[in-house]
């Protein structure tokens, strides 16, 4: 699981790497609780425990960081 480096908070920012056959995404995790999300529009593809102002304020990191991202998957996926 090919983890973003650099973002800080208490979030792990990741994605599996047999997910590089679908479009752009990552995952997010804290605790048990975890949620991904596409990049191109970056929206909410799924969720397990967060709360919506938690994920609100999720989409706002991802966006922060979104430039980071989407080398961190293009490195790993190609």
């Amino acid at each position: 699981m090919p983890t973003v480096r650099d973002i800080e908070g208490p979030y792990r920012v990741f994605f599996y790497s047999f997910d590089c056959n679908e479009p752009k995404h990552v995952h997010v995790q804290r605790e048990r609780k975890i949620c991904k999300f596409w990049l191109n529009p970056l929206t909410l593809a799924g969720n397990d425990g967060f709360r919506p102002r938690e994920l609100n304020q999720i989409r706002q990191l991802i966006h922060q960081h979104l430039g980071k991202i989407v080398e961190a998957w293009e490195e790993h996926c190609g």
